[in-house]
């Protein structure tokens, strides 16, 4: 049977794109812009977008060919450029960035090579359904229900809660293929993406109507620029949010809408499900008693947070811009503390850089334990991290492939697209440099700090450095600026002289197995007491200091906990025998 010119053609053209298409560099452009209109159809499940996006050419090389991505459950309508359609293939693109598992990727022939550095201002038309969907987690073994309690993401009639890359692709990008089965490959791929998105904007205007003369459900969208809007047009009643992302890398663009009702405080607003009141209260009574503490730390908050329920009482919490969406349900009144913690401390303190936002909210749900329950209460909070962080630490001694040198710069804090890393581990290293410089040294340095002038790594170590006589610049450089790994403290030995009845002096040796060093607690415990001092071992180095102590000594401990290290069952040293007279 023959095929008609025109499918003949058509074949042709599918097939000498699908082979251009894996020689597509898809990350050549990045998107500096977006001015969207977003429709949203409750009762369908739909979404609609008409809007404007801008692409610059990052590459050394003129571009002619761009990659546009959405979800696989949108689909591409139209894509212009200078008010002319544009040629174009949509195809499906195996990636775990979305929640499907899959893309939908329109591979545009632009119409004109695009210089590097150069823009396309591109108009897009796109519109699909987001229904409940844990594909890329199903595929790879897990439970339905533990799936969509991690991708909880949809549009309902009842309930509409829908998070942006990395969940679901409801605005175009482009990304090279993440998989969730490759480690750290979909954080990574990420990671990249935010990178490039750091500088960019978003502002796009989401509205959802009713027909039947009743008020549309409650529009909550994670940023605090947003202007709500009400409309009536006969029986139809519409809502609208006008909203704009000056740095667009910072925050996972999100909206929720249901029938919430709401407890609104000073600096936060909880917004809940019917039959919730009670735990929504107890969780606003516990940012009102944060609130002084994060102040006194971070200062006041620049805008009001809000705390939203999610319907799934076991989904997994989700916290971006000021917004928090959480199951409010199965809250624990004791950690509701922690939670509001962190987003106030979000609300006050901004960075561009992962390692001091995230770094510093989890550091002050620390210090708000310390604060509340004691130093060993925060030690055991950062001793829960401690074995996903050693954990990370073995994994990238398997996977990496990179010279160590190289591999050093790509993990640091500075650099890392590791969540594990610039949460868990930045929190450590900022309780380490409390403990190194004071509380107050490292308020004053946190207070002086300027998202804006945050130039270059090293901008927040010379703000804390002004702030003390101490040298912080081998710490940095074994923590921050290069991933070190961790440390491996032991006692090597311990000498133990009686100086006069009620005087023993210990010569103790502290030996550091890992590259990295740390100032670290050093603990002596004799009959009926104990004495704490600290003490500085470089990496791969021994250091030694002398004790005194009024009895005999029993045991020596290395590190009560406040310093991450890869083994610390070497910890204990029990002294032997009588002193030396």
């Amino acid at each position: 049977m023959k095929l008609s010119s025109v499918r003949l053609v058509s074949l042709l053209l599918f097939f000498a794109s699908a082979v251009h298409a894996f020689s597509l560099d898809r990350e050549a452009f990045t998107f500096t812009s977006y001015d969207l209109n977003v429709r949203v159809e409750p009762e369908q499940q739909r979404l609609g977008v008409r809007g404007k996006i801008t692409l610059r050419n990052d590459l050394q090389a003129p571009q002619k060919i761009a990659v546009l991505q959405i979800s696989s459950s949108l689909d591409w309508r139209s894509i212009r450029a200078g008010g002319k359609q544009l040629q174009f293939v949509s195809q499906p693109f195996t990636s775990d960035i979305d929640h499907t598992g899959t893309l939908s990727e329109a591979i545009v022939t632009l119409p004109d090579a695009v210089a590097p550095k150069g823009t396309v201002d591109l108009e897009i038309a796109y519109e699909g359904v987001i229904v409940l969907d844990a594909t890329r987690l199903t595929r790879l073994g897990a439970p339905e229900a533990t799936a969509h309690s991690s991708d909880w993401d949809q549009i309902g009639t009842k309930f509409t809660a829908v998070r942006g890359v990395g969940y679901v692709a409801w605005y175009p990008i482009a990304t090279e293929a993440a998989d969730l089965s490759e480690g750290k490959n979909l954080f990574e791929i990420l990671g990249r993406w935010k990178a490039r998105e750091a500088t960019s904007n978003m502002h796009f205007k989401i509205s959802v109507s009713r027909d039947d003369g009743e008020r549309p459900p409650e529009l909550l969208v994670n940023e605090a620029s947003c202007r709500t809007l009400f409309e009536a047009v006969g029986r139809s009643q519409m809502v609208s949010s006008d909203c704009t992302y000056q740095l667009l890398g910072l925050v996972v663009p999100t909206f929720a809408m249901a029938n919430f009702e709401l407890v609104d405080r000073s600096a936060i607003e909880i917004y809940y499900l019917n039959g919730h009141d009670v735990s929504a209260t107890t969780y606003a009574d516990a940012a009102v008693k944060v609130l002084p503490f994060t102040a006194e730390w971070f200062g006041a908050p620049r805008s009001r947070v809000k705390t939203v329920d999610l319907a799934d009482p076991s989904a997994s919490p989700f916290e971006s811009g000021p917004l928090l969406l959480t199951p409010l349900a199965s809250t624990d009144p004791k950690l509701a503390g922690l939670a509001a913690a962190h987003q106030l401390t979000h609300a006050a303190f901004s960075s561009p850089r992962p390692w001091i936002n995230e770094g510093l909210a989890h550091f002050a749900q620390v210090l708000y334990l310390e604060h509340q329950n004691g130093r060993q209460a925060a030690l055991d909070y950062m001793g829960s991290h401690r074995s996903a962080l050693s954990a990370v630490e073995s994994e990238k001694r398997k996977q990496t492939t990179a010279p160590r040198s190289e591999d050093e710069v790509n993990q640091s804090l500075v650099n890392t697209y590791d969540e594990e890393l610039y949460r868990s581990k930045a929190m450590c290293v900022w309780w380490m440099l409390r403990d190194m410089v004071g509380d107050q040294a490292l308020k004053n340095a946190l207070a002086s700090y300027r998202a804006e002038q945050d130039k270059e790594p090293s901008y927040m170590q010379r703000l804390i450095q002004a702030q003390t006589p101490r040298d912080l610049e081998w710490f940095f450089d074994d923590w921050v600026y290069r991933d070190r790994r961790l440390p491996d403290f032991k006692v090597a030995s311990a000498f133990t002289r009686q100086t006069s009845p009620e005087v023993y002096l210990l010569t103790i040796t502290v030996g550091n197995l890992g590259a990295a060093g740390a100032e670290v607690p050093l603990t002596v415990k004799f009959d009926g007491g104990e004495l704490t001092k600290r003490l500085v071992v470089r990496g791969k180095s021994n250091a030694v200091i002398r004790v005194e102590v009024p009895k005999s000594p029993q045991e020596i401990v290395v590190n009560d906990g406040s310093v991450p290290e890869s083994d610390m069952t070497n910890n204990v040293f029990k002294t032997e025998g009588d002193a030396a007279k």
